[in-house]
């Protein structure tokens, strides 16, 4: 997911996504840990993914404080 694409989604979006991207890792690192995982790549490719979430989230929270302050 692009931090583009990341952007233009809602508060509630964005919380959902982050919700499921903590289930993909979650099932990705089982099924690397049974030895069913086709391509490791993945586990870092929704880390990212994760990371990028938390900082969108982080910037709307203080956006919003700046907002608050004014």
């Amino acid at each position: 997911m692009k931090a583009s694409e990341i952007r233009e989604l809602q508060d509630q979006e964005l919380a959902e996504k982050l919700k499921q991207a903590r289930t993909e890792l979650f099932n990705l690192r089982f099924r690397l840990a049974t030895g069913n995982l086709d391509n490791p790549g993945q586990i870092g490719a929704v880390k990212k993914d994760i990371a990028r979430l938390h900082t969108e989230l982080r910037a709307r929270e203080i956006a919003a404080a700046r907002d608050q302050a004014s």
